[in-house]
């Protein structure tokens, strides 16, 4: 059973991945080729914003929007300990300081509550806060009405991390149109991904999206040989676009695909365990479907239980960023990270993809229900 089958997504649009890349080779335009551009515009028309700018990873993604807002030291960047490294290993790349903030215990997203905390205790330390980073963990979009009444009251900007995200929703309105500047990632396994690795970012803002388009080239200006500010290397291959809009073809699709998957969990998993929970007006689009044990001793028994039964799991996050041995001294919510690190300990996800057999489905659901 596979966790993520790709390989059932792509015999499905194989003929026009081929058609795609054999055009690309064709016209030998490897970087920043015409599907690029097409690619940025297709995905600006899907979630609604304005402007799309291509990037290499994601993870650059994260820091051409903090260059973008000119962030420095002296900042204060506020970002979930509960979350994947790269949403704060950029912040001290340019040279700010990430201060951690708690989860909402039933989204796994940033509390409000918390951010308000870590805003004035980083004030209290000197810091300027600047920006608040949520992330859209797991496919569910973070709470950003309430995140950006804060920022607007607090003067700060706001970077969406859609890279689990990009095509959640509140209330009909699609991530990548929420926050100043939103990013995304391509990276193989999340929902839209490509063959290697990729990243975008989204904005409304004209000035913002040509800025970007420097940043990720060098720092160039219309002339080729004029470098106008200090930028990096961060352009996607022509070849990722190229299967990125085959992909993006389906990708509605897909996403219908795996609310079903996920409808069908629930349903059969609520009694038995914390399944995920999805607020009135939200979307999620499910990159992973995420489980609650009672404690770590239930989650190891229950994940050892289901690899003997060859059904993969895997924990996301088994350690909150605050406790690693990279970020285990920069500031925090003066209050704890307690939900954070309850997730940490309690939480698995399950095989959840739109190619998943009723078979497979049945067998993961039965297994689950045994163990609880």
């Amino acid at each position: 059973m596979q966790f993520i089958d790709l390989a059932a997504q792509q015999a499905r649009i194989r003929d026009r991945l081929d058609a795609r890349i054999a055009s690309v080779l064709d016209h030998g335009k490897y970087i920043m080729g015409p599907e690029v551009r097409e690619l940025e515009e297709k995905l600006a028309a899907f979630c609604g914003a304005k402007h799309c700018i291509a990037c290499a990873n994601g993870t650059d993604a994260l820091q051409l929007a903090l260059m973008a807002l000119g962030i420095r030291t002296g900042d204060a960047v506020f970002v979930p300990s509960f979350t994947f490294a790269a949403t704060a290993e950029v912040v001290p790349c340019m040279g700010a300081t990430p201060v951690f903030v708690d989860i909402d215990p039933t989204t796994y997203n940033m509390d409000p509550a918390s951010l308000d905390r870590a805003i004035a205790h980083a004030r209290e330390l000197g810091l300027r806060p600047a920006v608040v980073v949520p992330v859209d963990l797991f496919g569910l979009p973070a709470d950003y009405p309430a995140l950006q009444a804060i920022a607007n009251d607090e003067g700060l900007s706001l970077i969406g991390d859609s890279a689990q995200g990009f095509g959640g929703m509140i209330n009909a309105q699609m991530t990548g149109t929420f926050a100043d500047i939103t990013t995304t990632s391509f990276f193989p396994a999340k929902p839209l991904g490509c063959y290697g690795d990729g990243g975008a970012l989204f904005t409304d803002d004209a000035e913002t999206a040509a800025l970007l388009d420097s940043l990720r080239i060098h720092g160039k200006s219309t002339e080729k040989y004029d470098n106008v500010r200090i930028g990096m290397n961060s352009r996607l291959d022509t070849l990722q676009a190229a299967i990125l809009i085959e992909k993006l073809a389906i990708y509605d699709d897909e996403i219908k695909a795996r609310q079903r998957v996920a409808e069908a969990y629930t349903a059969a998993l609520y009694d038995c365990f914390v399944t995920p929970h999805v607020p009135e007006g939200y979307r999620s689009i499910w990159a992973q479907y995420t489980l609650g044990a009672e404690d770590g001793a239930a989650r190891d028994r229950i994940m050892n239980s289901l690899k003997a039964k060859k059904i993969p799991t895997v924990v996301y996050y088994p350690r909150p960023l605050h406790t690693q041995g990279a970020y285990v001294e920069f500031p925090r919510d003066p209050a704890g990270l307690p939900a954070s690190e309850a997730a940490a300990r309690r939480v698995f996800s399950i095989p959840m993809h739109p190619y998943q057999s009723v078979d497979d489905r049945s067998r993961v659901i039965a297994a689950l229900t045994i163990e609880s």
